[in-house]
C-alpha cells in the first residue's frame, strides 16, 4: 500500500479524493462537503483527513484510512477532533486545490493519477468553499455512472 497526502470521503455511491498542499483547505471542503450533502438527505462521510492509504482493488484505486487517525479530522486552532467516519472508500473523482490565479476559467476534461490510477480531475481555488460547494455537486452530476 502506498501512503499518500490526502483527504477523501464518500458522497452517495461515489468516492471523491482532495489533493492540494498543506494549509490548502483540504479538510475544510470536505467538512462543507459532507455537511451540504448531508442537508440534501445524500449520504455523506468523511474516509480520512491527511493521510491515506492507496490500494489496488480489482482495478479501482481503493483508500483506507489509517487506523492512527481514523475517525479524526484536523480543526484549524483547535487540533485533531472525532468525526463520523467511513473506513474506506473506491474513489471516482480527484479534486486538485491550487492558488486561485492557476484555476482555468474553462475547465476541459482533465485527469489527475494518484497511485497509478487515472480519475476525473476538477481543479478548484484552494480556500473557497463557496464556488466548490457549486462545482462539485454539478461535476458529480455529469459523471458517468460505474462499471462495476
Amino acid at each position: 500500500m502506498l501512503n499518500i497526502h490526502a483527504t477523501a470521503l464518500v458522497v452517495g455511491d461515489r468516492g471523491l479524493v482532495i489533493l492540494g498542499p498543506s494549509g490548502s483547505g483540504k479538510t475544510t471542503l470536505a467538512a462543507a462537503l459532507v455537511a451540504r450533502f448531508s442537508q440534501d438527505g445524500i449520504f455523506s462521510r468523511l474516509v480520512g483527513d491527511d493521510q491515506l492509504f492507496a490500494e489496488a482493488r480489482d482495478g479501482r484505486l481503493v483508500l483506507r484510512v489509517p487506523a492512527t487517525i481514523a475517525g479524526l479530522a484536523e480543526v484549524p486552532g483547535l487540533g485533531p477532533r472525532p468525526v463520523g467516519f467511513e473506513p474506506a472508500a473506491v474513489i471516482d473523482m480527484a479534486i486538485r486545490l491550487v492558488p486561485p490565479n492557476e484555476v482555468p476559467r474553462f475547465q476541459e476534461e482533465a485527469v489527475e493519477t494518484v497511485a497509478g490510477y487515472r480519475l476525473p480531475l476538477v481543479v478548484l481555488a484552494e480556500r473557497d468553499v463557496v464556488a466548490a460547494l457549486v462545482a462539485v455537486p454539478a461535476v458529480l452530476a455529469a459523471l458517468p455512472f460505474r462499471r462495476d
